[in-house]
């Protein structure tokens, strides 16, 4: 909670900022500089004993800051490097994951402060929430992840989750340098992406799926052309040739939506060399198999257990898009379009770390398709350590074409670490 200094000089930041018509979102050099500029105000009227010192004018900058321009409380937490999440389910209930565990904090907001940090939250995005769409998706400014859920929807209090992008990996390499991917597996992987292979990314939710999508993408040829599609942007790709797409929630008059399925199809006349969708959860997937099947190299994750449930969860979720869809459609397709399969996972440590890769050796049979490990993590084994397994990635004739020695990627035998 904020003491009377720090009331007094927020009251007049806030004045300063609404006749100078500063925006501290987006001016922030201009608006640091106003903070400052109050505190020695307050400091030159304290020493002639017309208001109490300032103990600490460094910390009432960043408290004053952090309430006028930031999350106020929350902003710490937003700041530390160590925080991938923060989730309210109340006012003495803030969480937050640190390094993947979670913790109670000692923050405590009342339901009017939690209100004014959502709207606080939402208003970049231009976002609603109310009654008729008590859900939402956004993206802060900094470019950190919020969805909000409001009463009735929830028992009695707002509930709020934001989540940060802490590992921010451009390419391979940086997962192996975190330990999450051994360098043999690494390496095969680029080059797998380097030839056009349709990857899909797997795993439970928070395991690093997004950000190993981000590091695949980083193995792009820089002279190929990426459009991206997501619910709300979070990746963030190196390619230099990038378009990058987001959802559109209805306006009050239950108009406009721009749904995830619209943005593959319309992604599809941007003349990509390459497309990504973020995340398949529905009726989207028939469309980007289409587009797998007709050629289009393309990546994407999903919500699975392992590779092989992602395999089969990629078979069903099609048929979500209509009647006339049938497995016989579906199976066949998934078998000729997918490539491979990298499933991620998160222990009990909070460590993130590629369990296995599945090839998809494009074939079916009695409704199932065949699948087999390039690389898998034995039982007991150490996070980060993959052993190779006994199938190949389909398109060796790919792989020797653009200068890859496939047999030479797989070459090594027992622990890859």
């Amino acid at each position: 909670m904020l003491d009377d200094t720090a009331r007094r000089v927020e009251a007049a930041v806030r004045e300063l900022v609404r006749e100078r018509g500063i925006d501290p979102a987006t001016e922030t050099r201009a608006f640091q500089d106003l903070v400052r500029e109050v505190i020695q105000l307050d400091e030159e009227r304290s020493l002639r004993g017309l208001v109490p010192p300032i103990p600490d004018p460094d910390g009432l900058q960043k408290s004053v800051a952090a309430a006028v321009a930031g999350l106020g409380p929350l902003q710490p937490l937003l700041e530390d490097p160590e925080v991938e999440e923060i989730w309210i389910n109340g006012p003495n209930r803030v969480f937050a994951a640190r390094r993947g565990v979670s913790e109670l904090t000692t923050i405590v907001l009342t339901s009017a402060e939690i209100t004014h940090l959502v709207e606080r939250m939402l208003r970049p995005s231009g976002r609603r929430l109310d009654h008729s769409a008590p859900f939402v998706d956004a993206t802060l400014a900094s470019g950190e992840r919020v969805h909000v859920v409001i009463p009735d929807i929830t028992r009695r209090h707002l509930c709020v989750n934001i989540r940060k992008y802490v590992a921010r990996a451009r390419h391979l390499d940086d997962l192996v340098a975190a330990g999450s991917l051994p360098k043999p597996a690494a390496t095969f992987l680029d080059a797998a992406v380097d030839i056009g292979l349709n990857v899909l990314v797997s795993g439970a939710t928070q395991a690093g799926k997004t950000t190993m999508l981000g590091a695949l993408t980083g193995s792009i040829p820089s002279s190929q052309r990426l459009v991206t599609c997501e619910e709300v942007f979070e990746l963030q790709p190196a390619c230099r040739d990038h378009v990058g797409m987001q959802c559109r929630q209805p306006n009050l008059e239950g108009k406009g939506e721009i749904t995830l399925r619209r943005l593959v199809k319309e992604a599809l006349r941007m003349r990509p060399d390459r497309i990504v969708v973020g995340e398949v959860r529905e009726a989207e997937s028939l469309d980007l198999l289409i587009a797998l099947n007709a050629g289009l190299p393309g990546m994407g994750t999903i919500h699975a257990n392992g590779a092989r449930d992602a395999v089969q969860k990629l078979c069903v979720l099609p048929l979500l898009a209509g009647e006339n869809v049938s497995s016989q459609f579906v199976v066949p397709t998934v078998a000729a379009a997918l490539d491979l399969v990298v499933h991620v996972e998160l222990d009990s440590t909070g460590r993130r770390s590629v369990r296995e890769i599945l090839a998809v050796t494009g074939r079916a049979e009695g409704g199932v398709v065949e699948t087999g490990e390039v690389y898998v993590r034995a039982p007991g084994a150490p996070a980060g350590t993959l052993r190779r397994g006994d199938a190949f990635p389909p398109g060796a004739e790919r792989f020797e074409s653009a200068g890859w020695d496939l047999a030479e990627l797989l070459a090594a035998d027992g622990w890859a670490a």
